[in-house]
C-alpha cells in the first residue's frame, strides 16, 4: 500500500488569523485551534489544543510591530517544538525588523540577524516570507528560506490596468534593483528618486533621474511606513510632468498619519498586500490578497515539489 503523505497542522498567530484563514481555505485544510492564555501584566500563553507530535506545522505570523507579535510567534514555535512537531515552519508575510540589516552607524544592533537567530532557536526548522527588506537577510540563517516574491500577485494586476506610456519608478536608489526588475517583465523605462534623509522617516531633499513627461508612473516599494517617500515622489513626478502615478507597495505599516498623507497626495492609488492588515479603509488603497501565494508555496513545500516558479524575481 502505498504511503499517503499527511495533511500538515496550520496555526495562526493572533496578528494575522484573517490571511492565516484564507490561506488554509485556499490551501484545504482547516485552520488549526490555538487557545491563548493571559496574564493581568500583559503576559500571554499560547496552547495548542490538538496534537501536532510528527506532524508537519506551520505557523502563520507577520512580526510587525509591536514586538508582542514577534513573542507571539516565538512562543508559538517553542510550543510546537516541544509538544515533538516533526516540521515546523515559521510562514511569516511580513518579516519584522528587516530594516536592521547592518550597521550603519557605532553602537547599533543588527536587528535582522538577531530575530533570526531568535526564530530559530525557538524552534523554525524553515521560513518562509515575503519581500525581504534586504535579500541578504536569508543568510543571517541556518535553516532554509524560501522568499517569495510579490511581483507574482502585482504584475498581473498592473497588466490589467493596460497603462500607455508606463514608467517604472523607484523612490530610492536602494530600490532600483527592484524597479528594474518590474520593468524588464513590464517592458517599460525606469526612473530613480535620489533623496537625502534628515533621519529615519524625515526626507530632507529629493532629486528624480530621468524623465515622466507624459508618463502613467508606478512607484515601486516594499513596504510603506510613515508615505512620507512615496507620497513626496509622486508630487515631485506629477509636477515633472507624469500623466499620473500610482505605488505597489507589499507590507502596508501605514503608521502615524500616513493615511492622512496618502489621501492628500497626488496618487491615483496605494497597492498593497494583505501581509499586514489594513488600521483602516481608504478609497485609494487597493489590497491584493497574497493567501493564495502562500497556500500554494506551503503545499509544494509539504509535498517537496519546486517552487522556482514563484521567483518571477
Amino acid at each position: 500500500m502505498p504511503y499517503r503523505v499527511p495533511e500538515p497542522k496550520i496555526f495562526a498567530c493572533t496578528q494575522s488569523v484573517e490571511l492565516a484563514k484564507n490561506i488554509a481555505k485556499s490551501y484545504g485544510a482547516e485552520l488549526g485551534e490555538v487557545l491563548f492564555s493571559r496574564y493581568s501584566d500583559g503576559e500571554f500563553q499560547p496552547s495548542f489544543e490538538e496534537s501536532v507530535r510528527g506532524a508537519r506545522v506551520f505557523i502563520i505570523g507577520s512580526t510587525n510591530p509591536s514586538s508582542e507579535n514577534l513573542m507571539e510567534m516565538l512562543l508559538m514555535l517553542d510550543a510546537a517544538k516541544r509538544a515533538s512537531a516533526r516540521h515546523i515552519t515559521a510562514v511569516m508575510p511580513y518579516f519584522g525588523w528587516a530594516r536592521q540589516d547592518r550597521k550603519d552607524k557605532p553602537r547599533v544592533p543588527i536587528g535582522a540577524k538577531l530575530v533570526a537567530k531568535l526564530l530559530e532557536a525557538a524552534g523554525a526548522t524553515r521560513i518562509i516570507t515575503m519581500d525581504l527588506h534586504a535579500d541578504q537577510i536569508q543568510g543571517f540563517f541556518e535553516k532554509p528560506v524560501d522568499h517569495l516574491f510579490a511581483s507574482t500577485i502585482f504584475l498581473p494586476y498592473l497588466r490589467s490596468l493596460n497603462l500607455g506610456n508606463l514608467t517604472i519608478a523607484s523612490p530610492d536608489m536602494g530600490g532600483s534593483k527592484r524597479a528594474y526588475a518590474y520593468s524588464k517583465f513590464l517592458e517599460s523605462d525606469v526612473v530613480v528618486c535620489y533623496k537625502q534623509r534628515k533621519k529615519a522617516n524625515i526626507i530632507e531633499h529629493m532629486e528624480l533621474i530621468g524623465d515622466v513627461t507624459g508618463k502613467n508612473v508606478v512607484l515601486v516599494d516594499d513596504m510603506v511606513d510613515t508615505a512620507g517617500t512615496l507620497t513626496k515622489a509622486a508630487d515631485l513626478m506629477i509636477e515633472k510632468g507624469a500623466v499620473s502615478v500610482r505605488a505597489i507597495a507589499t507590507h502596508a505599516l501605514l503608521s502615524g498619519n500616513a493615511y492622512e498623507k496618502i489621501e492628500n497626495s497626488q496618487l491615483t492609488e496605494l497597492i498593497v498586500t494583505d501581509s499586514i492588515p489594513l488600521k483602516k479603509k481608504s478609497d485609494k488603497i487597493r489590497v491584493l490578497t497574497c493567501a493564495d501565494l502562500f497556500a500554494d508555496v506551503m503545499h509544494r513545500v509539504h509535498h517537496n515539489t519546486s517552487i522556482s516558479s514563484k521567483f518571477l524575481m
